[in-house]
């Protein structure tokens, strides 16, 4: 959704409901200004209520207006955007209040643009970028300083590579992309063949694809396949810090979260979220609607939809000395419990038979 006019000093409660997709209970022609946190909004502002955890705050704001849930309207002093989504509501509303982008079309004179490279109309390449023969920039798309486009790279129309973003000779980049500083795609992926005591690297011959409506956050890599492209699906979310190793393919609208790392060939299905800090070996696939906690490692493939955990959630150090002998242990201890649970059987056996 796009917002409406603007009033003066910001924006009518009607036309935030109709923004957010939500049922508005107040006001409609209370203005507010802009956004703050349900604890820190005064009047003229707006806020939100998505976590149960802080509704006891609910009741004290100052806020001239709150997007929550049916649920607590009962509780809420003000006027209230009631939607069963309170978060994407509040999402909608804050584009209300974001800076407005400033481009300017063109090329810098301190940008490197190839004779050989392809520009649409309307396209932005500021200074120190490079772009190299053979690329080609849809309409609309903006190059930011320090930025790398290699040879035969094609970017589509209205996709955004914030600043120093580098993509690698032969990726494929979608419409409306967003790509944040540091990013690396179409670098090679972990390729080695084992020579004696030595290594030798295997080339990486394929490329990478990201669709459209692809985000890809700060400094994380996506390594070019070894023959097929490594994929990113149309709508896929990465946050910042992740590696995706060669020939994984994550599949629409998924989400993951910082500091996860997909080893090789891995196919992750659609709509899925990864928690920070997960990891994932190669080879294996998750299905569409998967959903794993943080720091879990994915050691086999999940086939089912659904939440997937492991991991040991942080313990005092003194419980953890006590714990970590025993855990070396369990594979001792479990045979010694199949031991009793034999010699019950035994003795349960005799006793019946006397």
């Amino acid at each position: 959704m796009t917002a409406g006019p603007r009033e003066a000093g910001g924006y009518a409660l009607g036309e935030l409901a109709r923004i957010a997709g939500a049922e508005l209970h107040g006001d409609p022609e209370v203005v507010v200004s802009g956004p703050e946190t349900l604890e820190g909004a005064q009047a003229g502002q707006i806020t939100f209520l998505s976590n149960p955890r802080y509704r006891k705050r609910l009741a004290a704001t100052a806020a001239s207006a709150v997007i929550l849930s049916p649920s607590e309207l009962e509780h809420c002093p003000t006027n209230a955007l009631v939607t069963d989504n309170p978060y994407l509501a509040w999402a909608r509303v804050l584009r209300c209040f974001a800076p407005a982008e400033r481009t300017s079309p063109g090329v810098h004179a301190a940008a490197v643009v190839s004779s050989k490279a392809r520009l649409g109309e309307g396209v932005t390449v500021e200074a120190g970028a490079v772009i190299a023969e053979g690329a080609v920039l849809g309409r609309g798309v903006h190059v930011g300083p320090n930025c790398y486009v290699g040879r035969d790279v094609t970017v589509g129309d209205q996709s955004r590579l914030v600043a120093s973003v580098t993509l690698l000779d032969g990726v494929r980049v979608g419409r409306r992309c967003l790509l944040h500083p540091g990013v690396v795609v179409g670098s090679d992926g972990f390729g080695l063949a084992r020579d004696g005591a030595r290594w030798e690297k295997v080339p990486q011959l394929g490329s990478v694809v990201l669709e459209d409506d692809v985000e890809v956050g700060a400094n994380t890599t996506i390594d070019r396949g070894a023959i097929h492209d490594t994929v990113i699906r149309r709508g896929a979310k990465l946050d910042n810090l992740i590696q995706v190793a060669h020939n994984v393919e994550i599949g629409e609208d998924t989400a993951i979260a910082a500091c996860a790392g997909i080893s090789g060939s891995t196919r992750i299905g659609a709509r899925c979220t990864l928690a920070g800090g997960t990891g994932l070996v190669g080879h294996i696939e998750l299905a569409d609607d998967v959903h794993v906690t943080g720091f879990t490692m994915v050691t086999h493939s999940l086939k089912e939809p659904g939440v997937y955990s492991s991991g040991l959630a942080a313990v005092p150090h003194g419980q953890w000395k006590r714990n970590a002998p025993r855990i070396k242990r369990l594979d001792e201890m479990s045979k010694k419990i199949r031991e009793l649970e034999r010699a019950i059987e035994r003795l349960r056996g005799e006793s019946g038979s006397g």
